[in-house]
């Protein structure tokens, strides 16, 4: 059976050509997972997986987590499958979703549990004008700090929230309060050091603050990393074709969609890796 990961960029990005059935196979899997420490974003170009099949290769990547809920804007397809849309006869909290219109990592400030290792969305139907989903590899940002940038940032811990993702939302005084109230802050390190010894940085929309730093300085110094893992050779664009699987490692990309038209019907469905190590 013929195996291909082609490179897209050096430090972002590789295309799996495969027949799907492929995806049954353990060796395949494990050989998935040294790509995905590698490459940090995988594309299964049109491979039109149902949802068994999808939950079936998630497991064997390694152990599922159900990370999926209905207050991430969703009724599920079952616990493990989660249907994000702005369509609203799915989606019951669309503001979660266009949350996702800025740079994030999934799981950063609401679990008690690590958060996943890798994501896998597929595309069930796409949107005519936008929809694209950006990566940011934070692997490659951390690895091209100057060793001073590096020492500086080594401690820094970052206080992470729900309230600060959908700020850029908030229009009233009303919303602001209601998710000042719901949103519980979770510490993470700025620099994760996973056991596989590649660091990355944990930023995102969900990083509220620099614990022990003014709140002007620490939210800057949170954008100037954003905007340095987001330069165009850290970065991967992917144009959706129906039937896509996109695989990313959560804790070593950025993402972000596109902005489209919530009357498009875009659907798109997704499975978590559970992480293994703890971000304390």
């Amino acid at each position: 059976m013929k195996i291909e990961f082609e490179s897209v960029k050096p430090h972002i990005g590789a295309i799996v050509h495969v027949d799907r059935s492929a995806l049954k196979d353990e060796a395949f899997a494990q050989r998935c997972l040294e790509a995905l420490d590698k490459h940090t974003v995988l594309v299964f170009p049109r491979i039109g997986l149902n949802d068994d099949e999808q939950l079936a290769f998630t497991d064997r990547l390694g152990a599922r987590v159900e990370f999926s809920s209905s207050g991430e804007g969703s009724k599920n397809v079952s616990q493990a499958v989660l249907q994000v849309t702005l369509d609203k006869k799915i989606s019951d909290r669309t503001e979660y979703v266009q949350g996702t219109y800025f740079w994030h990592m999934d799981g950063m400030p609401v679990s008690d549990i690590p958060p996943p290792k890798a994501t896998l969305l597929s595309a069930r139907r796409i949107a005519p004008k936008g929809g694209q989903t950006e990566f940011a590899s934070t692997f490659a940002a951390y690895e091209k700090l100057s060793a001073a940038e590096k020492a500086e940032i080594a401690d820094l811990r970052v206080l992470h929230s729900i309230h600060a993702s959908l700020r850029p939302l908030i229009d009233t005084e009303e919303e602001d309060h209601r998710w000042r109230r719901a949103s519980v802050g979770r510490e993470r390190p700025l620099v994760w050091a996973p056991k596989s010894g590649r660091k990355s940085l944990l930023i995102g929309s969900t990083a509220d603050r620099i614990i022990g730093m003014p709140v002007p300085e620490g939210r800057a110094m949170i954008t100037r990393l954003i905007e340095w893992a987001a330069q165009p050779d850290f970065k991967y664009s992917h144009h959706w074709q129906e039937g896509d699987l996109v695989v990313w490692h959560n804790c070593g990309a950025l993402h972000r969609v596109i902005p489209y038209d919530s009357e498009s019907g875009r659907l798109m469905h997704r499975t978590s890796l559970a992480g293994t190590d703890a971000l304390n």
